[in-house]
């Protein structure tokens, strides 16, 4: 599966609290939540960020408080994945069950600027900017993991495999 979008940049130890802040955690509704989505370090990020752009990251993306609405507010959002150095471990897990796809692609993240375009090969393991030309390797996503994304997290895999589909 091939990714494509614009980065949105941002630092080390982004925590889920910056990625939906608290006081919206009242609802679970994706769409409310998307609206909130970064506000509180980049105010124009829910009105600007287009269907299909990434999170670009530093180290220790998503750390915090374990929540899953952190995910499904960047998922509601439009951003197609996150790449960053490196996740917190909970939040890697909540987003592969919400159906977010995250890279560690420690390499390739200081190389990448804000509004630059990258196009993301789930299968191949393959990151390229292709504002500056440059390609990175990352590993790829285990297949199951593919399979959760696919079907937009744990909760509907669940449900299509009891179907049968």
């Amino acid at each position: 599966m091939e990714l494509r979008g614009k980065a949105w940049k941002y630092g080390d130890d982004v925590d889920t609290d910056a990625i939906i802040p608290a006081r919206y955690l009242n609802t679970s509704d994706p769409a409310e939540l998307a609206r909130h989505c970064m506000e509180d370090i980049d105010t124009s990020f829910a009105t600007k960020v287009a269907k299909g752009d990434f999170i670009v990251a530093g180290k220790n993306f998503g750390c915090g408080s374990s929540r899953e609405h952190a995910p499904i507010s960047i998922r509601a959002s439009g951003v197609s994945a996150v790449i960053a150095r490196s996740f917190a471990r909970i939040f890697y897990r909540n987003s592969f069950n919400m159906g977010l796809p995250i890279f560690e692609a420690p390499d390739a993240v200081d190389e990448i600027d804000p509004g630059d375009s990258l196009v993301v090969d789930m299968d191949r393991g393959s990151l390229r900017n292709e504002t500056k030309g440059k390609e990175y390797r990352f590993t790829p996503i285990p297949p199951f993991m593919q399979e959760l994304v696919s079907a937009g997290g744990l909760l509907n895999f669940i449900t299509k495999r009891k179907r049968g589909n």
